[in-house]
């Protein structure tokens, strides 16, 4: 299972920053599609569609998510339950959505930051309900950018608290000493990805 794979990055990025997963999943023997988009300018309502698009372009069977990412992932497979997707992994996604966000959107000088993705990052997708298997890879190393707005009281990636990554549907979640962005470039995380992908569970971490 999972042998096509489209990966989609986060707020804010390009999907040059998914070139490192991307090689790694390829390594496992996934045949990977990098999805771009603007999350300033184009934000979910564009951005899903062209999505959906993809995966029956393809005919991917799983999909990996970065933060934003993973939204709109799960995003997708709620607008068209006929994809063929079976398993989702995402990387440090703020499924119950995101108080870093709602602190940005809360500063006039600040809240473009989030474009059009505002609404969903703020929200999540707590009330998701599907078919595929869903698993997170959540950091807990508090590094980035987030931490200038949001002060953790609990474990976080530095973005995300540890918190935003669970949901009692989740067939999996397994926890590293990541940072939000870390993810992405972490050799343990594709190493996860790759097993929840093709066996619907983690590895022990």
């Amino acid at each position: 299972m999972g042998s096509r794979v489209v990966i989609v990055h986060g707020l804010l990025n390009a999907k040059s920053w998914l070139w490192p997963m991307a090689a790694r999943l390829r390594g496992q023997g996934f045949a990977v599609e990098l999805f771009g988009y603007s999350s300033l300018w184009e934000g979910p309502q564009g951005a899903v569609p062209r999505l959906i698009e993809c995966i029956h372009d393809v005919q991917a069977d799983a999909l990996v998510g970065h933060s934003l990412g993973g939204l709109l992932a799960l995003e997708a497979l709620q607008q068209a339950p006929d994809l063929p997707v079976v398993r989702v992994v995402c990387l440090g996604t703020p499924l119950r959505g995101s108080e870093t966000a709602r602190r940005v959107a809360a500063l006039p000088w600040a809240r473009p930051l989030l474009g059009r993705s505002a609404g969903l990052l703020q929200s999540g997708v707590a009330a998701w309900r599907g078919e595929a298997e869903v698993g997170v890879v959540a950091g807990i190393a508090p590094r980035g950018m987030g931490c200038l707005f949001a002060k953790f009281k609990e474990r976080s990636d530095g973005t995300v608290a540890l918190a935003e990554t669970r949901l009692p549907w989740l067939a999996d979640h397994v926890v590293l000493p990541c940072s939000h962005s870390g993810l992405v470039f972490s050799r343990a995380a594709a190493r996860q990805a790759a097993s929840f992908l093709r066996d619907g569970r983690f590895e022990l971490a």
